[in-house]
């Protein structure tokens, strides 16, 4: 299986109330020991910890990492650019990424179109 390069290929989030690491993991194309490192640098994102220092996410929680992951590795950030961007104004980083998933979903509508004619 391909793992997904942007948010747009990502799954959706299901309804639950506490994600594990590894479901994180999975809905967010990121491995565990990034997820960790991440909450290091980012003060952000900070999971629920308990029983056994067990990291529990919730659904913000897992959107703030997708704002991260989109920051990183598709707008080419520096983690403490990222860092800095997240800090400075961090509705404009879910606007931004809310605009680049509008725009590539046109772009493939467009694409879609061009190949039926």
């Amino acid at each position: 299986m391909l793992e997904p390069k942007n948010n747009d290929e990502l799954p959706p989030i299901p309804p639950k109330r506490y994600f594990t690491i590894g479901e994180v993991g999975e809905l967010c194309a990121v491995k565990p020991h990034v997820l960790r490192y991440w909450e290091a640098e980012f003060p952000q994102l900070k999971p629920v910890k308990r029983r056994g220092n067990r990291r529990y996410y919730q659904r913000q929680d897992v959107i703030l990492i997708r704002q991260i992951k989109s920051l990183l590795y598709e707008q080419g950030y520096t983690i403490g650019g990222a860092r800095q961007k997240m800090s400075d104004d961090p509705e404009e980083v879910t606007k931004s990424a809310v605009n680049s998933k509008e725009v590539k979903s046109l772009v493939r509508d467009l694409e879609d179109v061009i190949a039926k004619l």
